[in-house]
């Protein structure tokens, strides 16, 4: 009889953190409604930010890290400075943001490299300079070697590309595990991301302060929905197997390529993983930016935004010379 009452009671308390973790999950989107766009390719709605207008240089594409969501480089003010030159398109890579994430597939770096080409071509964008922060440099990578003739340039930025061991990597990859990790993101994972949350901020921006623009506006709600967090532990799962499926390619990418890094990361050794890719492409250029940390894109925003312009400038000038 006790076991029964046990099991009831914790039937009931299970129940009641499903219906209120869906309950602010419902709150969070209401106060942050998507504010860009929607395409469905491959059966897959995503969403994404545009800004600026088709001039002559090419499209600049932003592929965000893990975590966040295409809303992170609106923060961070390099999606507006850019599109004062440049078309621009950030995408919400599946699961983040308002992009879905269908089960029916397991979202590798190549999986997403695929499905964004492909909404690239939906939407009329034969070339690109394309610009990945953290998790998003696999993305890009996958796009420049599936198909180069698509990718115009690349700009990468505190990337992982050199599988390494990570403690991280089994931490955090709980709420993707089927079934097990579906109760875990419904029931306590939200609450414990909400206690974690302060400490995470501080680490991807040490040494410096988390940045008031980033602690008032990143939309911290949106990013620790269920459905957000599973995208997250898939994506952690899914990171070393993403950087060694590349990691004895680099030497064929031969479009230009602009590798950036707080020399300070804490989270992607620079020495591993970006000073490494630089020996491993030739003609690629790494620029380290002294005291910044992983989030480069808000510690140097200009750093970022000069690194893609001298990008496209390189397509142009290549074009010019053809």
């Amino acid at each position: 009889m006790k076991a029964a009452n046990w099991i009831a009671g914790a039937a009931v308390a299970l129940g009641g953190a499903v219906l209120a973790n869906d309950l602010v999950a419902r709150r969070n989107e209401a106060r942050h409604p998507p504010r860009g766009r929607f395409l469905t390719v491959d059966g897959v709605r995503l969403h994404f930010l545009e800004r600026g207008a088709a001039q002559a240089g090419p499209t600049v594409v932003l592929l965000h890290g893990n975590g966040a969501m295409a809303e992170d480089f609106a923060l961070s003010g390099i999606l507006d400075e850019l599109a004062r030159h440049h078309h621009v398109i950030a995408f919400d890579r599946p699961g983040f943001g308002y992009s879905d994430r269908p089960r029916r597939h397991i979202w590798t770096a190549a999986a997403q490299a695929r499905l964004l080409r492909h909404a690239l071509r939906r939407m009329g964008i034969q070339r690109s300079v394309v610009a990945g922060h953290s998790w998003g440099t696999l993305v890009a990578l996958e796009m420049a070697l599936q198909r180069p003739d698509q990718v115009a340039a690349l700009v990468l930025m505190s990337g992982y590309f050199t599988p390494t061991l990570r403690m991280d990597v089994p931490a955090f990859s709980g709420p993707a595990i089927p079934i097990l990790g579906d109760v875990m993101r419904y029931t306590i994972s939200p609450l414990i991301a909400w206690a974690i949350t302060p400490l995470l901020f501080r680490r991807i921006f040490s040494p410096g302060p988390v940045p008031a623009h980033f602690a008032e506006g990143f939309p911290t709600g949106l990013a620790l929905r269920p459905s957000q967090l599973r995208a997250a532990a898939a994506d952690t799962a899914l990171m070393i197997p993403g950087a060694a499926a590349t990691r004895n390619r680099h030497g064929e990418v031969r479009m230009p390529v602009l590798i950036l890094a707080g020399a300070d990361d804490q989270i992607a050794d620079v020495g591993r993983q970006s000073a490494r890719l630089h020996r491993d492409i030739p003609g690629s250029e790494l620029r380290l930016v002294p005291g910044a940390g992983h989030m480069i894109h808000h510690a140097a925003p200009e750093a970022v935004v000069q690194a893609i312009r001298d990008a496209a400038d390189r397509v142009r000038d290549e074009r010019a010379r053809d």
